[in-house]
């Protein structure tokens, strides 16, 4: 199983660009642009509170589990 963010997803939903969330947020624009990467490996607690906070979403609509191909059995 993997955690992936719905970062990415999110934004478009909610018709928000990643500079916009970084404006809004007050960090980097090229911190949102790694969260919203399949690449992301960490990540502080606070920095999903405050995407959260900023978005009006929950922390579980952030987070997801993912099935990972190589640990199904087939």
């Amino acid at each position: 199983m993997k955690i992936r963010l719905r970062l990415k997803e999110i934004l478009a939903e909610k018709g928000i660009s990643q500079r916009e969330l970084a404006r809004r947020m007050g960090v980097r624009h090229p911190t949102i642009n790694h969260l919203c990467s399949d690449s992301v490996d960490r990540v502080y607690i606070r920095t999903l509170e405050k995407i959260c906070e900023t978005l009006d979403i929950t922390v579980d609509q952030l987070i997801v589990s993912v099935e990972d191909d190589e640990s199904t059995d087939k």
